[in-house]
């Protein structure tokens, strides 16, 4: 259940579902500042990979101008660089602690930021989906994007963790377990999509049909996936699909009250 948490003008049942995919991640934050300009302020927010570092971000109080800054200022190095001991992954993140210490000026417990916030990580040993709820956001933060291969995996609390995108790239029901009735979810919609993401997609038309969730997709197609020279492009993306997205959906362009419906 959600308990009492964050600003008053919080809406603690209405959870926020940000999707991996790299730079493309990008793209959540004009979603952001959308949703800051609706007066949509979810309490709750999950994510996995990019998704995760920008819903981190925003549970942990950043507004959309701010999380903007960062993203712009970005670069690659700053969650990860060339591991000695090569043995999981090419690439070591441990940098992610000084990269959070840098932003917030401590590496905050899950469970101590203003917002609820979940991680969602794949469990390399039973292949399922775990959701980082409470320690260190830092040890949430590298597992969730610990793609095999590149970044290693993490161990947390027994498990082997990695990637959330490769058991569902999109998962909004971590939304659902910390306790929202409705979630804004926010696919990052590429026509491409590679087999990495078919779980995701055999479900948006689920999502489609669900009156208790608003799904915005930003469209990626002929955007860098890794590289950041996209960035500018990408938040005005999300601004244009969030906008279409609130602009269908009226209902959405406030916060839900004791009396709304869901």
């Amino acid at each position: 259940m959600a308990s009492e948490k964050g600003s008053p003008e919080d809406d603690a049942r209405l959870g926020l579902t940000l999707s991996g995919g790299g730079a493309f991640g990008a793209a959540h934050v004009g979603v952001l500042q959308v949703l800051e300009e609706r007066g949509i302020r979810p309490g709750i927010v999950t994510g996995t990979s990019s998704g995760a570092l920008v819903g981190s971000a925003f549970a942990a109080g950043l507004d959309g101008d701010a999380i903007e800054r960062i993203a712009l200022r970005f670069r690659w190095s700053r969650i990860a660089q060339w591991s000695f001991q090569p043995r999981w992954g090419l690439l070591d993140t441990r940098v992610v602690t000084d990269a959070i210490h840098g932003l917030l000026g401590e590496d905050p417990r899950i469970e101590d930021l203003p917002r609820h916030f979940g991680a969602v990580a794949t469990d390399l040993r039973t292949r399922q989906a775990v959701t980082i709820d409470t320690g260190p956001l830092s040890a949430a933060l590298r597992a969730t994007i610990a793609v095999p291969g590149i970044l290693p995996p993490v161990r947390l609390g027994g498990r082997l963790l990695a990637d959330g995108g490769m058991i569902d790239n999109v998962p909004h029901t971590a939304a659902r377990e910390l306790g929202a009735d409705r979630v804004v979810v926010v696919h990052l919609h590429a026509k491409w999509e590679n087999a990495r993401m078919m779980r995701s997609t055999t479900k948006i038309s689920e999502l489609i049909a669900d009156p208790s969730v608003l799904l915005i997709q930003p469209e990626m197609e002929r955007m860098a996936q890794w590289t950041m020279r996209d960035v500018p492009r990408l938040i005005a993306e999300g601004r244009r699909a969030a906008t279409a997205a609130l602009d269908q959906t009226p209902g959405w362009n406030r916060p839900a009250t004791a009396d709304s419906p869901a």
